[in-house]
């Protein structure tokens, strides 16, 4: 086995390609399947106690590795076996759970510091927090047995613990279900580790655990030890990104820790208490919004140009559960669309240079139309244009049709006439808005482009103009070039970018817009429905969170077909956690 180490002794972080030898979840964890025991083989450094791997998987579609430590390391004949504990969570630690025997996974690793061996004269206290529990338990399998004592700190139930051997051990649950009914203070307090005579203590667990801990060692005058945790990308000491405040300046986390001397750490208070509502467990929440007077049973909304007319995924998934849907983009006339290559997907998005194919809005009034009114959700048309007329026109025929909703598309970056070109500035985007405002009754939703240099200057100028809502973002403009030919992938070169990598931009531009419409007089605002790169329910709170009136997904549905519907299951079950009775108990909350 080969063993790289700097001139102190420590093992140097190399990256290495393992393979899975088990994956299972762990007895004991409660929810069952929350935490996984994952065993990986590889040829590389012994790490050391309290050291960690960032890990990922080599089918992986995620960016970067997850920092999770080593819970037990063993040597075998041709190489090392590691042994971890992961929480089963966000995207990163779900695809880790879910490999299997013999998959492939890369490493980058061991990495960070270590546990510092006890003196012989120490009275050893180790505590262990959920799934902090890893490192914790993995250093007291290298100390001897019955030469500490253990605490162990869960929310449910118990895990982990099989390998140690304490002379005493606690555990604590937060519902009673295994030993003392509590948190860590239940059971561990300055006057217990003054009347046990412990010298030194470690610990890993939640940030708010490991502050108390501090602060009761600071009381007993014992000194402690703890392992900090922080978002990374490197790993190496590279990035910074993952620093930690104390009383000798920031320290990198992966480098300078994670363990760290407890007294030279300094924990900074909680910014915002937990979001939370004052429903109650057995009520159903509302998830219905009004969006400029229109009433929608929930606040999905189909985006244009990704759903048809809507039945189009009737066979896939019940679109009479969604919100609302948005038409493909209409003109006046008939458009062909685009020439030339049309898609081109990249990591965590889609270029697409479509050009508003459509069968004209006489067509769409006589054949679409009837048919989207017959379904459940708001029918919305994507109304688009060449030049002032053919918008003014256009607007005229749906303003005599039964329609809910008009949504005014002066942002599409795929057309060389109109599109996009009025929604670049001010006077234009309020020229055009003003002159279909004056041609219809019906409640009028002004879609921005994210190109513009003013977005918040044009979101209000169209709100002046005599928009009642304004849905952000459109696609964001891009390109592509052909390796063979050494030439632009798209005959109009330039095509629009969408898909997950452009949310948190789209986020941000919500924001901001919902923002500055706030400084408004009530009575002076109207509503931001926010789209751009929503695949997921997390995503839509986000941009509710962020002030957002509803939400509309495109890209998404390609990707997922049942994206909508698990966005709208998600969003139920979230606001039933928290509490929350209405959308509007929560929305702009971020603000």
């Amino acid at each position: 086995m080969k063993q790289l180490t700097d001139c102190s002794g420590m093992p140097l972080p190399v990256f290495a390609r393992g393979k899975v030898t088990a994956c299972a979840p762990v007895e004991g964890a409660k929810p069952a399947g929350s935490v996984y025991l994952l065993k990986v083989e590889l040829v590389e450094t012994m790490p050391l106690a309290g050291q960690f791997y960032l890990l990922r998987s080599e089918k992986s579609g995620l960016l970067l590795g997850r920092p999770i430590s080593v819970y037990a390391a063993e040597e075998k004949t041709d190489g090392l076996e590691l042994s971890f504990l992961i929480l089963k969570k966000g995207s990163g630690t779900q695809e880790l759970c879910s490999l299997e025997k013999g998959d492939g996974i890369e490493l980058i690793g061991p990495l960070g510091n270590c546990f510092p061996a006890p003196k012989k004269d120490d009275k050893v206290c180790i505590v262990g927090g959920g799934i902090g529990i890893a490192p914790v338990a993995g250093f007291a399998t290298r100390l001897p047995a019955k030469s500490y004592d253990f605490y162990a700190s869960f929310k449910s139930g118990s895990y982990g613990l099989e390998c140690i051997q304490p002379a005493a051990l606690t555990i604590t649950t937060d519902d009673g279900s295994v030993g003392v009914h509590g948190m860590i203070t239940a059971a561990l307090t300055a006057r217990v580790l003054k009347e046990k005579d412990y010298t030194v203590l470690y610990a890993c667990g939640p940030t708010p655990m490991l502050a108390y801990l501090q602060k009761i060692c600071k009381e007993a005058e014992i000194k402690s030890f703890l392992s900090m945790e922080n978002r990374m990308a490197c790993g190496v000491g590279a990035c910074l990104g993952c620093t930690i405040t104390t009383t000798e300046g920031n320290k990198r986390c992966c480098k300078d820790g994670p363990v760290f001397d407890g007294s030279i750490l300094q924990f900074e208070p909680p910014k915002f208490p937990p979001l939370r509502g004052e429903m109650q467990a057995a009520d159903e929440p509302d998830l219905s919004v009004e969006v400029a007077g229109v009433h929608f049973a929930n606040p999905v909304i189909a985006a244009s140009g990704t759903f048809g007319y809507g039945s189009e995924y009737a066979s896939v998934f019940d679109v009479n559960t969604l919100g609302g849907i948005c038409s493909k983009g209409l003109t006046l006339q008939p458009r062909g669309g685009n020439t030339g290559t049309r898609l081109v997907e990249t990591p965590s998005g889609l270029i697409n240079s479509i050009g508003l194919e459509n069968p004209g809005i006489a067509h769409f009034i006589e054949h679409e139309l009837p048919a989207m009114l017959a379904l459940k959700p708001v029918t919305i048309a994507n109304l688009s244009g060449s030049s002032l007329e053919t918008y003014v026109e256009g607007a005229k025929l749906l303003d005599a049709t039964d329609l809910p909703m008009i949504e005014l598309n002066i942002s599409c970056p795929n057309v060389k006439a109109g599109g996009m070109s009025f929604g670049m500035d001010c006077a234009s985007a309020a020229g055009v808005t003003k002159a279909v405002r004056a041609v219809t009754k019906k409640p009028l939703m002004v879609k921005l482009t994210p190109n513009a240099p003013d977005l918040i200057g044009i979101a209000m100028a169209v709100r002046e103009a005599g928009a009642d809502a304004i849905s952000l973002v459109n696609t964001f403009q891009a390109m592509s070039i052909d390796l063979n030919t050494g030439h632009p992938v798209f005959d109009n070169v330039r095509a629009g970018f969408s898909g997950p990598a452009v949310k948190p931009i789209a986020l941000r531009m919500v924001y901001d817009v919902v923002q500055a419409m706030n400084k408004l007089p009530e009575n002076e605002r109207i509503p931001v429905v926010g789209l751009g790169g929503i695949s997921c329910w997390q995503d839509a709170v986000e941009f509710l969170l962020a002030g957002a009136a509803a939400i509309q997904v495109g890209t998404a549905t390609f990707a997922n077909p049942h994206a909508m519907s698990q966005i709208i299951d998600g969003l139920s079950a979230w606001m039933k956690a928290k509490g929350f009775k209405t959308i509007a108990d929560f929305r702009g909350h971020a603000l």
